[in-house]
């Protein structure tokens, strides 16, 4: 079994993973870590697992009992607490915020399977992937890799209300986001840094731009990306190329048509599509943000660096209907 401990366990992605891996085969949760909850239930908190464990929160970290340690902080905290607490060298560290997700001075690993899939198994130390970020790299990766497209990308996605967090705020109240939209980080929002990453890696001199407009949903969760760029082949060799692209990917599923956001929800599936428009090609993507796009990325993340099949504990079913 892998014994893992959670930091942050109290947020949307603490819950998340809690509800994740007591349903995975492999895996065993020692401590739940949360200040400010320590002593109470985890079931009161995340109101969904009631029934399903009698784990506490605590204010504890006793990383020598466990084998991998998943950050659930919000974003800027990981590092910070790198600094102020040691944790063991035999300890795996998986983080699910923006810390390290860019290449630096340190040994974390990009964690987008698709993308980093044997780097990913070898490591000690990964960088899950941004939710936006995931799927927008998924809806264009094929297309950068094989060269089908140039020029401009643009990129269209809009979330849902659990993207911003379970601190309470102006855009998440009911009474706000209820039968409403809205655009937010026009053109600059945060996760463009980890995508360039990727286009330059992919097409080294790529020259150009991810103009991406994020958008508020209204709904609770998911992720739904429209993206097109200049494309000069043919739609059957553009499919062809991502159906090519895909066919071994445990998660993301390149589809014959149009998807839509209820097929991912609860899973942590990708649904991948592109279609032609005289020279521009279109490339959709859609997944859950909270696993997909956090948590069961990270613990298909988990399931390679321990060498697990990655769909364990994973095989979940859409909120269809």
């Amino acid at each position: 079994m892998i014994k893992v401990g959670i930091l942050g366990a109290a947020g949307y992605t603490g819950g998340e993973l809690i509800r994740v891996l007591l349903g995975h085969p492999e895996a065993e949760i020692v401590f739940a870590n949360s200040e400010s909850n320590a002593g109470n239930s985890v079931a009161e908190v995340h109101e969904g697992l009631l029934g399903e464990t009698d784990l506490l929160f605590t204010s504890d970290m006793p990383f020598d009992q466990v084998d991998v340690v998943f950050f659930c902080f919000g974003h800027g905290k990981s590092e910070q607490f790198l600094r102020e607490h040691e944790i063991p060298s035999s300890v795996k560290i998986i983080d699910l915020a923006q810390d390290f997700r860019i290449r630096g001075e340190h040994d974390y690993v990009y964690g987008l399977p698709e993308t980093h899939r044997e780097a990913i198994r070898g490591c000690r130390h990964l960088a899950n992937p941004g939710c936006f970020a995931t799927a927008i790299q998924l809806a264009m990766l094929p297309a950068l890799k094989q060269g089908l497209i140039r020029g401009d990308i643009h990129v269209n996605g809009i979330t849902g209300s659990t993207g911003a967090g379970q601190k309470p705020g102006a855009t998440t109240h009911f009474s706000w986001r209820n039968d409403n939209i809205s655009v937010y980080k026009t053109f600059t929002h945060q996760h463009l840094l980890e995508i360039n990453q990727t286009v330059q890696e992919l097409r080294p001199g790529y020259d150009g731009r991810v103009l991406f407009i994020p958008q508020r949903g209204c709904f609770t969760r998911g992720i739904f990306v429209t993206a097109y760029a200049q494309c000069n082949c043919s739609i059957e060799e553009a499919k062809k190329v991502y159906a090519d692209y895909y066919k071994d990917a445990a998660f993301t599923h390149f589809v014959s048509s149009s998807p839509d956001m209820k097929q991912v929800v609860n899973t942590n599936k990708a649904l991948v599509y592109v279609e032609k428009y005289e020279d521009q090609l279109l490339m959709i993507s859609c997944i859950d943000n909270l696993l997909k796009g956090a948590v069961g990325q990270a613990v298909q993340n988990m399931n390679l660096m321990f060498g697990l099949d990655e769909r364990e504990g994973l095989r979940l079913k859409a909120s269809a209907f």
